[in-house]
C-alpha cells in the first residue's frame, strides 16, 4: 500500500484487524521485508502490525514538489500514524530504524503505548557512546561487506538460505534517489531521560555495532526500561533470532 505524504509517497503493510497497533521500523540495510518473520506471529498473538521502508528505500519514492527534503523518519512516521487515523500505538525499531524510534519516542510519547529497541548505538551524542564506538565502527570496520558488519559469525556460518535472503533485501535497501534522513534532534542522554513510556531493549551478544555494555550506557538513562541480551545474535537481531526476540517482544507487549 502506499500513502501519500508531504514529500513522500511512502510504501507500508498492514495486517489489519482491530488490534492495538504495532509500527515496525527497520535498520538502514533493508527495508519493511526485513519483517517478514516478525509480521504473522506479531498479528497472530492479536496485534495489528504495521511496517514501512522509509523514505528514500525500496518501494517509498521521495516527492520534493510535495514537501521539503530529505524530512525526518520520525516526521513521516507520525504522518503516516495520522494518515491511518491510528490510536496510542506500540513502536519497534531496531539498529538505524532504533535511532528514529527514540527520536519520536522523545518527541511523541503521548502516542505511544510502549518502545522497543533493538540491536542500536541510538546514534547519542555523547561521549560516553561517542568515544567507544569510534574505536568499534572504524573506516576499516565500514568498509567490510554489509553481511560481515550486520550478521554475527554463528547465523552466517549455519543459515546459508537466511544469508542468501537478507542479502537480497539489503540490495534492496536505499534507492538510488533517496538521501539518508536526519533526526528531527539529536539524541542525548538528556533527551531521552524525559521518555515516559515503558521500554524494551534488546542487545545482541555477537552485535559488533552495539554490544550490550555500550547499549547499557544509554539504556540506563531511560526511566522505565528493562534490558534483554541475546546470545550470539549480531546487529540483524530480528532476522538473525527471530524465535527469541518475538518472544521477548510478545511477553512485553502483553505484560503492557
Amino acid at each position: 500500500m502506499i500513502a501519500s505524504l508531504p514529500g513522500v509517497d511512502l510504501f507500508y503493510t498492514d495486517s489489519g484487524g482491530d488490534g492495538v497497533p504495532l509500527m515496525l521500523m527497520h535498520a538502514n540495510t533493508g527495508n519493511a521485508d526485513s519483517w517478514e518473520m516478525q509480521v504473522e506471529p506479531f498479528a497472530e498473538a492479536g496485534f495489528r502490525v504495521i511496517a514501512f521502508d522509509r523514505r528514500g528505500w525500496a518501494r517509498s519514492v521521495p516527492r520534493p514538489a510535495t514537501g521539503p527534503q530529505p524530512g525526518s523518519i520520525a516526521e513521516d512516521l507520525d504522518a503516516l500514524a495520522t494518515h491511518l487515523a491510528l490510536p496510542r500505538f506500540h513502536l519497534l525499531g531496531v539498529a538505524g530504524g532504533g535511532f528514529a524510534a527514540l527520536d519520536y519516542a522523545a518527541w511523541r510519547g503521548g502516542r505511544l503505548r510502549s518502545l522497543t529497541v533493538g540491536a542500536s548505538y541510538g546514534q547519542f551524542i555523547d561521549p560516553e557512546i561517542t568515544e567507544p564506538y569510534s574505536r568499534i565502527a572504524t573506516a576499516a570496520f565500514k568498509a567490510l561487506p554489509s553481511e560481515m558488519r550486520e550478521l554475527g559469525p554463528t547465523y552466517r556460518g549455519f543459515e546459508p538460505a537466511g544469508l542468501a535472503r537478507w542479502i537480497e533485501i539489503d540490495g534492496n535497501a536505499m534507492r538510488p534517489d533517496g538521501t539518508p534522513q536526519p533526526l528531527r534532534t539529536p539524541n542525548s542522554f538528556a533527551k531521552v531521560a524525559t521518555i515516559d513510556v515503558p521500554a524494551l531493549i534488546i542487545a545482541g551478544g555477537a552485535d559488533l555495532y552495539a554490544p550490550p555494555r555500550l547499549m547499557q550506557i544509554w539504556a540506563s538513562r531511560l526511566p522505565r526500561h528493562e534490558f534483554h541480551v541475546i546470545p550470539e545474535a549480531g546487529h540483524a537481531i530480528n532476522w538473525e533470532a527471530p524465535e527469541t526476540f518475538n518472544t521477548l517482544v510478545l511477553d512485553f507487549l502483553k505484560r503492557r
